[in-house]
């Protein structure tokens, strides 16, 4: 063993021995308590960043820390490789997407090798490869024939340009990313999958998820959005056109002074064709941003359809208008609106001069004249419903409207179908052919996979495999058929991939379930809060119906979801004549900072001028703060890396980067060489006596004590709370206390030994080399990766002896050992003996003694 830690010598070797040994290969071991952790795959940007670092340390720990309990850990590892990025470099680098992608994957995955991680690189998978997403497509073309997959027109954002659809974010203040054309709504077919048959499910399976955070399934619930309330039918008059509406207050129903139709609702379309004024208004409304954050912000407008709907209990005659703040996507495409009790009815009434009606008690303060009265109350204005509170009222309008033949209760969802259709090239091609005849049919099993065509040129327009009219053509039972030219939502892949983990050589078949049950489900599961919502719903969706074909015989796909927060860094700035900010990396900074760590002065190293600071930010591309992984670990190595990332800051919270705390998580590491260096250099020429045959005196018996307790703490803090932070907090302190120990006796050294083993165990899944390498020189003579945690002795941490304050008249006057077990009468005795007690209450009348047991006894004399 060398004297001075060195990092650079030990990790690449051990990395090494890892690979050579298999060391981290999962396989079934049927009788053996299995753990299977799983992080978040990455997307082949390239690089790692911190934020891949934290992502990954976290599961790392955790699997090593399972793997030390003597479980059977599986931690796989693989690549998100579609997307539309992949794209955008394609066109940027002049090279296929493919190219691009798989040599970012060898890059990075070098990386990943390079801090460590334990990871079963046999079970590797990129969700680009034929021998991935064959399954996908089977598994949809499955769908198919259970009904669970449709085909229908929707509203996308269409570049009239580029010709080609836009995904959200290539939408930029209403222009195309690329042709800055202003964006229009089309509606082209688009394939669903009815997520929503299972809205009831995924909402009430949300109770079985006790490892997720509350935060988490709160906001899942939100986006499912279940509600309960009454949809009705409005007739139009003077027709036998009727539309139906939904609302969850049919407690205003008696306010309702008009409706309003989405611009593509088919009344609306057919109004417009003898209304130039409402023609005009619907086609402006195909620019329009549907994102609900941006509809609640925009301007509300409408026009008068010129249509009137028929009240179902009143029979009051109420005009319809068409307004650009109803959606088609959403319910039926019509609302009812009550101006008095709804703010956002109440501001378009206002603007054009509509009926206000109150039916809803207020408070005193409200006034229906400046806005609407939203809170629920007691019905006025409302005939036969008068008095009526919500509940009350509820069940008798609706019961009304049930009599009538014109309502019932209905159970809604805020969750909509799920889109799968994208327009873009680099995903997985829609296993579907569309026939001469229009009909719509899947690909035949025997063809599968549909191979999305890699040698390819982008050229920033048009999907390469829509370009070429060929790569569609094919034939269907002797016809001419043509495959579909869209992909898949990259959703699709990464909503199973952590099933496939668990056969990812399986040919026969999409999972093996024996395997797949084996290790499913996921026990613990690492990423970030940004996929609370979209990514981990459609995994649950995804896993319920992976039940439903046989293939898994669970409900859900993660037992534990660990979401960690993000990585902040120092951000600096020039501002140009301009106006423009020129962000540079801290790197190429030199920075001052005063003793609480505020900069007071920083300066570019390139010129020596002054740079501005902006504070701490995420790490990011845009803002040039993010810190190259591969550069800090060659200055300090990847266990100083992983230790200073666990320690910084609580899992879920943000992380600050910061040089000086690398630098002292390093030192940290290098005080734990030397702990175990100078043992084992005092300890080799003798043989290291057993705690069995050595007699521990109350100084010894206390260093134990504390050795144990810490034991305790960490093995809490890491395998139930997720604390890794206060666990090296822990070990920290229990260093403190070895550094004053003394090594003179057997029974001193009997001590030391247990307690570098302990720590050397407890440290080796947060800084996995350093354990590797101090094991092997003082462990039991196996691989620390098949060693055992270290156990509480609950002996060790029961007190023989306390130490008591003694106190007169609330002043310190001695400190006294006695028994654990001693009564009061045996500390009062003790006490009253000490020189300095005696002195303080000599002539005195003693008062009260107050007494704390086992800590404290203060005498009130006088």
């Amino acid at each position: 063993m060398e004297s001075i830690y060195n990092p650079q010598s030990i990790e690449e070797k051990i990395q090494q021995s890892w690979t050579e040994n298999n060391t981290f290969v999962a396989t079934e071991k049927p009788g053996k308590e299995k753990f299977y952790c799983l992080s978040m795959f990455p997307y082949p940007s390239g690089r790692l960043h911190m934020g891949h670092v934290r992502n990954y340390t976290l599961g790392d720990v955790i699997s090593r820390y399972q793997r030390l309990q003597g479980k059977n850990v599986m931690q796989p590892m693989g690549w998100d490789a579609f997307g539309l990025p992949a794209e955008n470099a394609a066109i940027k680098n002049k090279a296929a997407p493919a190219k691009w992608t798989y040599e970012n994957i060898d890059y990075m995955r070098n990386q990943l090798k390079s801090l460590g991680f334990g990871y079963d690189w046999n079970r590797e998978l990129a969700t680009c490869t034929p021998e991935y997403y064959r399954w996908e497509q089977w598994f949809f073309t499955q769908l198919f024939e259970k009904g669970l997959v449709y085909k229908k027109n929707a509203t996308v954002n269409w570049d009239p340009v580029d010709h080609t659809v836009l995904a959200n974010e290539q939408v930029i203040d209403g222009r195309g990313w690329r042709s800055g054309a202003i964006v229009e709504r089309k509606e082209i077919p688009q394939w669903f999958i009815k997520i929503t048959d299972y809205a009831e499910e995924l909402l009430n399976d949300l109770d079985q998820l006790e490892g997720w955070p509350e935060q988490v399934k709160t906001m899942q619930r939100n986006w499912i959005g279940r509600s309960e309330g009454v949809e009705m039918t409005f007739e139009v008059a003077g027709s036998k056109e009727r539309f139906d509406i939904y609302t969850t207050r049919p407690d205003t129903l008696m306010g309702v002074t008009y409706v309003a139709l989405a611009t593509q609702h088919p009344l609306a379309l057919e109004a417009a064709k003898n209304n130039s004024e409402l023609s005009e208004f619907i086609a402006s409304c195909k620019n329009n941003k549907v994102a609900e954050a941006d509809m609640a912000t925009m301007e509300k407008l409408g026009v008068d359809t010129g249509l009137k709907a028929v009240h179902p209990i009143t029979g009051e005659l109420v005009p319809v208008w068409a307004a650009n703040f109803v959606l088609m996507d959403y319910g039926s495409g019509a609302v009812m609106s009550v101006p008095g009790h709804d703010q956002r009815d109440f501001e378009f009434a206002t603007k054009y001069g509509l009926n206000i009606k109150q039916v809803i008690t207020g408070s005193e303060a409200d006034d229906i004249s400046t806005a609407a009265i939203t809170e629920k109350g007691t019905l006025i204005n409302s005939g036969e419903f008068d008095g009526l509170g919500f509940d009350a009222a509820f069940k008798a309008i609706s019961d009304n409207l049930n009599n009538a033949g014109k309502g019932k209760i209905t159970v809604n969802y805020r969750l909509r179908d799920w889109g799968v259709s994208r327009q873009r090239y680099w995903g997985t091609p829609i296993p579907m052919l569309t026939l001469e005849n229009g009909e719509s049919v899947p690909v035949p099993q025997d063809q599968l996979p549909v191979r999305l065509p890699e040698d390819v040129v982008m050229d920033g327009v048009t999907s390469p495999i829509k370009a070429d009219p060929e790569w569609a053509k094919t034939t269907y039972n002797g016809e001419t058929a043509f495959h579909e030219t869209d992909t898949f939502d990259t959703f699709m892949e990464s909503s199973w991939y952590y099933a496939r983990y668990c056969s990812p050589d399986h040919d026969t078949g999409m999972l093996d379930p024996d395997k797949a049950n084996y290790w499913l489900p996921v026990d613990q599961y690492v990423g970030g809060i940004e996929h609370a919502i979209l990514h981990l719903l459609y995994s649950r969706f995804f896993h319920k119906l992976l039940r439903d074909v046989g293939l898994v015989d669970s409900d859900e796909p993660f037992k534990s979801l660990l979401c960690q927060g993000m990585v902040l860094a120092d951000t600096y700035y020039r501002e140009e004549s301009n106006g423009a900010q020129t962000w540079i990396a801290p790197s190429d900074v030199d920075v001052e900072r005063d003793e609480k760590g505020a900069v007071i002065k920083a300066t570019y190293k390139e010129d020596g001028l002054p740079v501005l600071s902006a504070g701490m930010s995420k790490m990011s591309k845009s803002k040039n703060n993010g810190i190259d992984p591969q550069e800090v670990i060659s200055q300090f190595g990847a266990d100083t890396v992983r230790l200073f990332i666990m320690f910084t800051s609580p899992p879920e919270q943000t992380l600050e980067w910061s040089d000086s705390g690398v630098e002292g998580a390093h030192r940290f590491l290098k005080r734990v060489w030397k702990l175990v260096f100078d043992f084992s250099e005092a300890t080799k020429a003798t043989a290291i006596p057993t705690l069995a045959d050595v007699q521990l005196n109350s100084q010894q018996k206390n260093l134990r004590r504390e050795l144990h307790k810490t034991i305790a703490k960490v093995s809490d803090d890491i395998g139930r709370r997720n604390t890794f932070n206060t666990a090296i907090a822990a070990i920290m302190e229990l260093m403190n206390h070895l550094a004053k120990a003394k090594l003179e006796s057997d029974a001193d050294k009997a001590i030391m030994h247990e307690a570098v083993q302990s720590i050397v165990l407890m440290l080796t899944p947060i800084t996995p080399h350093l354990g590797h390498e101090l094991w092997a020189t003082i462990g039991d003579g196996t691989a620390v990766e098949e060693a055992t945690w270290p156990t509480v002795d609950e002996a060790a941490l029961v007190q023989d002896e306390k130490l008591v304050i003694v106190q007169v008249n609330g002043k310190l006057r001695s400190k006294i050992t006695v028994s654990a077990s001693a009564s009061q009468e045996d500390v009062e005795k003790i006490a009253f003996s000490e020189e300095n007690v005696v002195k303080f209450t000599e002539g005195k009348t003693v008062r009260k003694i107050i007494y704390v047991p086992g800590k404290l006894l203060n005498i009130v004399a006088n």
